[in-house]
């Protein structure tokens, strides 16, 4: 059963990157009886998303997405699914409200994303439209604390754990990115501008005798928001596609931070990693 926040919002726009989390808020919006309306990001979106109000924008259109949502009757925002940060210096079709951004956008990247998306939400706050962060909106998608399946982890797996989460939170600081792999105390990877997943790939081209295998899995990927993310958007995922990621690179198990990450499909996540092995474990804040 999905489970949802009580809205604080009447219409909510859904600014719409790749991946399924959109289309899973859009669904659950509309069974809880309300219309969201999709602004499907061009060359990023990729659901169907044909059966509710939709338009599709590239990111240069910040106004018109903007004023797409006020004649919707939009009174909220969240921002989510995957979006590669263009450099808007060198982008064509700028409209006036972006344009208007560009000298903070440009300055604020040179912060990183954080800073970036900063000013990207403000300038939608000040239109009117509250921004809200997907597990706002979508309770179920955030994992409580423990063990979420049936596998335990053992004492090294657990000294892994606590290694690989506060690697992530340190390149984090430095907006590097959000994860780390860690074997028997070993770092194997840092995730940086590359993805979760292609980080998993590299770490399965490893050696076999500093990580682990499917048949012997050893190492941890933990992965953790940024200490100065800006929680309303690019919260930490994991999915089937990292359960399958983790299992080819032999790693043990996944772990995040509990209440700071994002897990759609979350009890077939959970089946997917118990079928394979794999322990999926939400730390507390001072684990």
């Amino acid at each position: 059963m999905v489970e949802f926040s009580a809205p604080t919002w009447n219409r909510l726009a859904i600014i719409a990157g790749a991946g399924e989390i959109p289309f899973l808020i859009a669904q659950g919006e509309s069974g809880a009886g309300r219309n969201p309306f999709i602004v499907e990001v061009e060359g990023f979106a990729d659901q169907n998303y044909n059966a509710y109000d939709h338009i599709c924008l590239p990111v240069t259109r910040i106004g018109g997405m903007q004023k797409a949502m006020r004649e919707a009757g939009c009174d909220a925002v969240c921002f989510i699914g995957r979006i590669t940060r263009p450099d808007f210096k060198s982008l064509m079709g700028l409209d006036t409200a972006a344009m208007a951004l560009l000298p903070k956008i440009t300055q604020a990247a040179r912060y990183g994303d954080d800073a970036l998306m900063r000013v990207i939400i403000d300038s939608f706050e000040k239109k009117g439209l509250s921004a809200i962060g997907a597990d706002q909106v979508m309770a179920s998608l955030v994992p409580p604390a423990g063990v979420l399946g049936s596998i335990e982890p053992d004492a090294t797996a657990k000294t892994d754990i606590s290694k690989a989460l506060k690697i992530a939170a340190l390149i984090g600081e430095q907006d590097i990115g959000q994860g780390a792999v860690v074997a028997n105390g070993l770092v194997l990877a840092v995730e940086a501008q590359e993805g979760t997943d292609e980080m998993l790939m590299r770490v399965a081209r490893l050696p076999p005798d500093v990580r682990g295998s499917i048949e012997k899995p050893v190492g941890v990927l933990g992965k953790t928001p940024k200490p100065q993310q800006e929680r309303r958007i690019d919260m930490p995922t994991i999915g089937l596609k990292t359960v399958d990621g983790v299992k080819h690179a032999g790693l043990a198990g996944i772990a995040v931070r509990a209440g700071s990450a994002l897990v759609p499909r979350m009890e077939e996540t959970i089946a997917a990693a118990d079928a394979a092995g794999i322990f999926i474990y939400a730390a507390e804040a001072d684990e």
